[in-house]
């Protein structure tokens, strides 16, 4: 057992094989988009958060599947102005969800977070199951939205679409 060593060993000799890093690199630089934010770099810059208007008529019950919208157009929107990578959002009750997306979070990622906490519920599960829109309230906490519900769809009797009566004498 007292047979010399053949190799090197670099950790006894205090040699190292690799070079020294250069600072510390982001494993993923390329996926996150141009112009999109970190939510606490703003807060920390002072910058305000704009949120769509679009979010506010929606008639979508949260229970059900995003893809429910009437208004497909709205999904595709971006939630806040500056795009942002993820924002809390936040209910009366005290649940908070997380809408989640490098390029920027948009409409439908806020409804698909809020969809995949409810999905499991049944209607009369749920006192208020209409989404009314979002608000942002810088002094309660800059980098969360609070989600207002409601009772009904908020979409007043005769839009867009009429609905058809099939069931005879009502």
């Amino acid at each position: 057992m007292s047979e010399p060593l053949t190799k090197v060993d670099s950790a006894v000799q205090g040699l190292s094989s690799s070079p020294p890093k250069e600072g510390v690199k982001h494993r993923r630089a390329s996926s996150s988009a141009n112009g999109v934010m970190n939510i606490n770099d703003l807060e920390k810059d002072g910058i305000e958060l704009n949120i769509a208007k679009e979010t506010q008529k929606t008639g979508w019950k949260i229970n059900t599947s995003p893809s429910t919208v009437e208004e497909k157009d709205i999904l595709k929107k971006p939630l806040t102005t500056p795009l942002v990578k993820k924002i809390d959002l936040h209910f009366p009750l005290g649940l908070e969800v997380t809408a989640r997306n490098l390029k920027g979070v948009t409409v439908k990622d806020a409804l698909d977070a809020i969809y995949k906490q409810f999905k499991k519920r049944a209607d009369d599960e749920l006192d208020q199951p209409y989404l009314a829109g979002f608000e942002w309230d810088k002094d309660e906490s800059w980098t969360r939205l609070i989600v207002h519900l409601q009772k009904d769809a908020g979409i007043p009797a005769g839009g867009s679409k009429k609905k058809k009566n099939k069931g005879g004498d009502e």
